[in-house]
């Protein structure tokens, strides 16, 4: 009768309890905990500069000289990852301080050297990474880009060509790829060196995370 479909008074009181307003709240709790275990990385980049140098009129001959102070986010850290892409030949004598590169694999269009640091580094511990390459063939075209993709959170990047004496680029454009957005570079990027070669620059405070940053230029 009537007596069976009453509920103890434990079910009842469990039954007044918000619940699904509960469990939605630990679940945005949850999500906020991991995006953010995500984001954080591996390390925070300080300064990020690149510098190629284009060094002969037909772009055959091509040198890169990268400078990334890093801060460790995360304890035990021994090794370290660098990243390439590029037409024609790259990463040719490859060179890098601190640390050893001692392996190299592809990834999709991209070729990842794997550095080992030789000692363990923990959080707060800061390092500067020198590294250069040669290329070879990487250049040939009249129309020319150099990419930059911010994989960590980035305090500073700069990124900075330079063209040989008797071929000064005669356009340059930023493209953000995400954003899908351009902008064209006005005279005040490029300045002649007193050798005579043409140094392009351009720089950003706090890029955005997953971006990639191209440079582009007529020559």
């Amino acid at each position: 009768g009537s007596g069976s479909s009453k509920l103890p008074l434990w079910a009842s009181f469990l039954l007044d309890l918000p619940w699904i307003e509960i469990a939605g709240e630990v679940w945005k709790i949850g999500r906020k905990a991991l995006r953010g275990l995500a984001n954080e990385g591996i390390y925070e980049v300080l300064d990020y500069e690149t510098n190629l140098e284009l060094h002969d009129s037909k772009g055959k001959k091509a040198s890169l000289k990268k400078r990334e102070k890093i801060r460790y986010l995360q304890d035990h850290i021994i090794a370290y990852q660098d990243q390439a892409w590029g037409d024609g030949k790259i990463l040719v004598n490859y060179r890098c301080s601190p640390g050893v590169a001692v392996d190299r694999y592809r990834l999709g269009y991209k070729t990842l050297v794997l550095i080992s640091l030789r000692k363990v580094k923990n959080k707060g511990d800061v390092d500067e990474f020198n590294i250069q390459w040669d290329i070879r063939q990487g250049f040939l075209m009249k129309d020319g880009y150099w990419s930059t993709d911010i994989s960590q959170r980035t305090k500073h990047l700069k990124i900075k060509v330079i063209f040989p004496k008797v071929r000064p680029p005669l356009r340059l454009l930023l493209e953000e790829n995400n954003r899908q957005r351009t902008q064209e570079l006005g005279p005040e990027a490029q300045k002649q060196l007193p050798d005579g070669r043409w140094c392009v620059t351009w720089e950003m405070n706090k890029p955005k995370l997953y971006e990639i940053y191209v440079l582009r230029w007529v020559w």
